[in-house]
């Protein structure tokens, strides 16, 4: 932590800005007392992180830390700990925007339960999967979870708009590949056009825009978006996968990389399990030893 302290402070130094920073740990402290105080959050947090010390997120009288609202999970995965801290860190017309593993949107359990409630809160605004390979150090597929807390009190509370980026990318190199400007203008008017706001056409996303939407307004599109009622998304056991939503265009196929996608996530939860029952086998093996010893 302490490089990472070292590596903040000549960020801000390179770009003339002055800042407070500390050297803490995001699940076990607060120094800045940040709950309901952000009008914007972006994050890109390590995804299925373990050994997390439960008993440090909860106080003396059995209390869950207010960073976390919607609790902690059962199982020891981190994700949902940090869509707590995103969401609660958040004022009352705060926008969050981060980058999360698939599984996450489809986890069951208690993460279920937890994202239960945050599709609840109705401030759930937008879900998109993207391609593998859009990361350097990253070769699986993720997911960019979009929260708007004002959207909460607004006409579009039951709903979350899911788009299927999978195919949207420009291959940069072999291994790595890239949203162009234009694509970037084209998801954003997605979302643009679905809240009623005026489409931007500076980076060239109009022949995008006409091929998928046509003149018209915004409408689903099978294997590109969908605006799904919360009835909708309680129906498939709370999922925020795009993909259960939105559906295959016509005349598309399963293609080679479609399966890959879908490959890799099931490497990714299989990962993620493999953690879990480590953990698992621990409790175990020192529970046995303690039963021997007795």
């Amino acid at each position: 932590m302490a490089d990472t302290q070292r590596l903040c402070r000549l960020n801000l130094a390179v770009h003339g800005l002055s800042g407070d920073i500390r050297e803490a740990n995001t699940y076990y402290d607060d120094p800045f007392r940040l709950v309901g105080r952000f009008d914007f959050v972006m994050a890109n947090p390590p995804f299925n992180q373990s050994e997390v010390d439960r008993a440090r997120l909860v106080n003396e009288a059995g209390k869950v830390d207010a960073r976390f609202p919607f609790g902690l999970p059962s199982v020891n995965n981190a994700n949902y700990l940090w869509i707590g801290l995103f969401y609660a860190a958040l004022n009352a017309t705060g926008r969050a925007g981060f980058v999360m593993a698939n599984s996450a949107s489809d986890a069951g359990g208690s993460e279920r339960e937890m994202r239960r409630k945050l599709i609840e809160t109705g401030a759930v605004d937008c879900v998109v999967a993207t391609s593998p390979n859009m990361f350097f150090t990253v070769t699986l597929p993720v997911t960019l979870w979009f929260l708007d807390k004002a959207k909460a009190k607004g006409p579009r509370a039951d709903q979350v708009l899911f788009v299927d980026a999978r195919p949207i990318f420009e291959q940069a190199t072999r291994a790595h590949r890239v949203f162009t400007p234009a694509q970037i203008e084209f998801l954003g008017n997605i979302v643009r056009l679905w809240r009623g706001e005026r489409e931007e056409e500076g980076a060239g996303s109009a022949g995008l825009m006409a091929k998928a939407f046509g003149s018209g307004g915004y409408a689903d599109a099978p294997g590109l978006c969908k605006a799904a009622s919360r009835a909708q998304i309680a129906a498939q056991d709370w999922s925020l996968n795009p993909g259960r939503y939105v559906g295959v265009a016509p005349g598309a196929r399963v293609d080679d990389a479609d399966f890959k996608v879908k490959l890799e996530k099931m490497q990714e939860e299989l990962e993620a399990l493999n953690v879990e029952a480590a953990r698992l086998q621990e409790v175990i093996a020192a529970n046995v030893a303690e039963l021997l010893e007795a």
